[in-house]
């Protein structure tokens, strides 16, 4: 690590620095006698270097704005369900166990101290696993929409704080293939928008099988499976599956959600450990999270983008501050026998002021103009990292634009004091 950084910084220093150094070998004896170069194209090439900062700058602050607000909006984007003080306990079991024995356990989770409210599902919401079946209503054929399945318990809804629109919850009889919750996305794709609550549908797996559901309940929309997803149309069915018999078949697995009331759940992750096997033997926690790091486990790459964006951000306006500095004393040193003069004759500190930085504003609109062409041109390649947020946003073109304004200005404040402050007594006497 320490070799590559001194082999980088050796390198641009070597890059940046051959270009003065060959400029100065070349330089015309007999021109450097006459007062040297044309003034004209020094300042040009100056006031281009500005150009060429404020425009990397303004690119680099450009894509960071656009990360950020990503970064924000999908950080808070609407689950539908209530992730606070909710702990995921992966439980499994050397043999599936019935039931009955599943439902002894949330009971007892319900009343240990402190613990609201317990139930269980096949997987968490947002934690993986899709599963999805095409739906027949009245024995139709399929729309070609598809409808997400998940297997929850009683209770289940009530420990997520999903908001029952119609109908009620499941009930410990209900069974599959029989009852069913749909959300309202689902009522949307399949019963325009309608209740379905009492209503048939079907759900068709390969080979045209098909079961027979009838909606006891009507939830709200929640995320599925990604952040970024629309609200998919969803189907919850019973743990309490038949066979072809109709024996209640056995459960090897199931995620128990425990809604806690210390707003830090994980200091009850140790209870559970304990008291699950405690009841029963054959059962057996292999791994507790929250929801909420379920839920953040999405804007990883969002996070670690706006991070390293405002990191970089922050080093760009650093150099393009100092860059902006130095040029302008440069500027001033170079221009100080002509600033004398002026204030000799009469010019005041607001004409001083003004010679020292219009020029470099002017820069600095263009390098602006310039790193917003290029920021436009380079988010096409970088869309689908973007969520809810387009490079031709105002705020996204307005704040970087605030920002390297004010840097500006802090850059120029002391090359504009340096100018105002010449003397021109002493360089009357030097010229």
């Amino acid at each position: 690590m320490l070799g590559s950084g001194l082999a980088i910084a050796l390198g641009v220093t070597l890059l940046f620095g051959s270009f003065p150094a060959l400029r100065a070998s070349s330089v015309n004896p007999v021109t450097a006698l006459k007062g040297g170069e044309d003034p004209r194209a020094r300042r040009r090439l100056m006031h281009g270097l500005i150009g060429v900062q404020v425009a990397f700058c303004f690119l680099v602050l450009f894509v960071t704005s656009l990360f950020v607000a990503t970064f924000e909006r999908l950080s808070h984007e609407s689950t539908g369900f209530s992730a606070e003080r909710v702990l995921v306990a992966d439980t499994v079991t050397k043999q599936p166990q019935p039931l009955a024995y599943w439902n002894q356990l949330l009971e007892h989770l319900r009343h240990l101290q402190g613990v609201e409210a317990a139930a269980m599902s096949d997987e968490p919401l947002l934690g993986g696993g899709n599963w999805n079946n095409m739906i027949s209503v009245n024995g139709l054929p399929s729309n070609g929409i598809s409808a997400y399945m998940r297997r929850v318990s009683p209770g289940w809804i009530d420990a997520l704080k999903i908001p029952l629109l119609d109908g009620r919850d499941f009930l410990l009889q209900d069974s599959y293939p029989g009852n069913a919750l749909v959300n309202q996305a689902f009522a949307n794709a399949y019963f325009n928008g309608k209740s379905p609550v009492g209503r048939t549908f079907e759900i068709v797996f390969s080979g045209n099988f098909r079961l027979r559901f009838q909606a006891v309940g009507m939830v709200g929309d929640v995320r599925y499976e990604e952040l970024r997803e629309p609200l998919l149309p969803q189907v919850y069915v019973p743990f309490r599956m038949l066979d072809e018999k109709g024996h209640v078949q056995d459960i090897g697995g199931a995620e128990l959600l425990v809604r806690t009331v210390n707003p830090s759940p994980l200091l009850v992750s140790q209870l559970l450990r304990d008291e699950i096997p405690r009841l029963r033997p054959e059962f057996r926690v292999s791994r507790i999270r929250t929801q909420l790091e379920i839920n953040q486990a999405h804007t990883v790459r969002e996070r670690l983008l706006a991070t390293l964006a405002v990191f970089f951000s922050i080093v760009a306006l650093l150099l393009a501050g100092v860059g902006m500095y130095g040029v302008l004393h440069y500027y001033v040193l170079q221009r100080r026998c002509e600033i004398g003069i002026r204030i000799a004759v009469g010019a005041g500190v607001a004409n001083i002021v003004r010679i020292v930085t219009v020029d470099a504003f002017i820069a600095l609109v263009v390098g602006s103009a310039a790193g917003w062409a290029l920021g436009l041109a380079s988010t096409r390649f970088m869309a689908p990292l973007f969520y809810q947020v387009k490079a031709t946003d105002p705020p996204m073109l307005v704040l970087p634009a605030l920002i390297l304004t004010g840097v500006a200005i802090l850059a120029s404040v002391p090359a504009a004091v340096r100018a105002s402050r010449v003397d021109p007594a002493s360089m009357l006497r030097v010229d």
